[in-house]
């Protein structure tokens, strides 16, 4: 009777996390081969789009931010979802006091909150109305761009295959597993840039051709906006790249539960993007990036429910061992060698939940923990939990506050 959990959660657990071992091998392949930054400098208008809601502790200092890149010469559209706040009113006295640092400032007062991918589609919407043909950078409120990175993503677009370029997250004040969960994905990304594109880029610093951009791609439904732009640029037909050399800052939620409530939010808005394209004609005349954006389809929608299935197994497994004694022979062989994967797993998970980071653990733990918040996240879905419109985490806002 063993067999049965056994044969099923060795089953189970090979198509889970295989899987993420094939594309570790192929990010190590890619990253031998990386792409060669563009020697001359563009000539395209540069315009800024800042998305802000509620954000008057902190408005000031990202528009002081914005306006010290001052080597190219920048516009400036804010959109603000229907902040209840005194954001807009602070915005405005700003604008009056430095409006001569851009080329040109808007501000879009939305009448209602309908989360950030509607206030991005209408901004954009309305960079349409005004035939804008030159590059956009979208940057949240709560990230400070570091010096030179203005400069650094703009300069990639004197290669014409490049559509999109993101830049690197500095997290300040995050648990102790943030920066090696962190670590994991942005070597991901990097590698999936070299190979051909990646399809998640970070929506506090990122930049992009306005022309490469069909706006009617964006789901207004879901978060993950700046992933639905970097896959909806490489579909376009240009190139969308993640750069480690260019970067920003920002607070990590402070405490584990705000973390893993960003982080699930951020799952469930990246599952429904890579469900929705994964049918998309146009991935058949992409063959490197179809490569790509299945994996993490598979990985994002199929791996959470195997691992989850897997488990349940082995809960079989012990139960059956609990009514009928521990099993002798070639069975009690297996049974340990599954108790002591399971033992390795269960300590590299918890750890990782707990912020603890562990000497060989750390990796392990942030794949299981990353499967549990993608598994969350699709059970959230299926509930009918909603993605594009959260509670804003007004603890980092408080922390941004004091710390400039």
């Amino acid at each position: 009777m063993v067999w049965i959990p056994v044969i099923s959660q060795i089953t189970l657990g090979a198509f889970a996390f295989l899987p993420f071992l094939q594309h570790q091998i192929s990010i190590s392949r890619w990253l031998k081969k990386p792409l060669k930054y563009p020697k001359e400098s563009p000539k395209d208008e540069l315009m800024i789009l800042l998305p802000v809601w509620n954000e008057g502790k902190i408005i000031v200092n990202k528009l002081d931010n914005l306006a010290s890149h001052q080597e190219i010469k920048t516009s400036l559209l804010i959109i603000d979802s229907a902040s209840d706040d005194n954001t807009v009113e602070i915005t405005k006295s700003w604008i009056d006091d430095n409006e001569s640092k851009f080329h040109s400032v808007n501000l879009i007062v939305m009448e209602k909150r309908l989360g950030k991918t509607p206030a991005v589609c209408r901004a954009l919407n309305y960079l349409s109305e005004q035939n804008f043909e030159g590059l956009v950078l979208m940057t949240d409120a709560d990230a400070t761009i570091a010096e030179g990175s203005v400069e650094r993503m703009y300069g990639w677009f004197s290669n014409s295959n490049i559509g999109a370029v993101g830049a690197k997250a500095v997290r300040k004040q995050s648990t102790g597993s943030e920066r090696p969960y962190r670590d994991m994905f942005e070597t991901i990304r990097l590698g999936e840039s070299n190979f051909d594109s990646t399809p998640f880029l970070e929506g506090s610093c990122m930049m992009w051709r306005f022309s490469a951009l069909d706006i009617s791609q964006l789901d207004k439904l879901s978060n993950a906006d700046d992933a639905q732009i970097a896959t909806a640029v490489r579909l376009s037909g240009l190139k969308s790249i993640f750069d480690n050399k260019a970067s920003f800052s920002d607070i990590a939620p402070p405490t584990i539960d705000g973390q893993r409530r960003q982080k699930i939010r951020r799952a469930q808005g990246l599952q429904r993007l890579l469900r929705r394209q994964k049918s998309n004609s146009r991935l058949k005349l992409i063959p490197r990036f179809k490569k790509i954006f299945r994996r993490q389809n598979y990985l994002h929608n199929v791996s959470p429910v195997l691992a989850f299935s897997a488990g349940l197994s082995a809960i079989a497994r012990w139960v059956i061992v609990g009514i009928n004694g521990i099993p002798t022979g070639n069975e009690a062989i297996i049974h340990a060698s599954l108790g002591a994967i399971e033992l390795f797993c269960l300590t590299a998970w918890l750890s990782t939940r707990q912020g603890i980071v562990l000497p060989l653990l750390s990796k392990v733990g942030s794949i299981l923990t990353g499967l549990e918040y993608l598994f969350i996240a699709k059970i959230n879905s299926l509930r009918g939990i909603p993605s594009h419109i959260w509670d804003q985490h007004s603890d980092t806002r408080e922390l941004i506050s004091k710390e400039n």
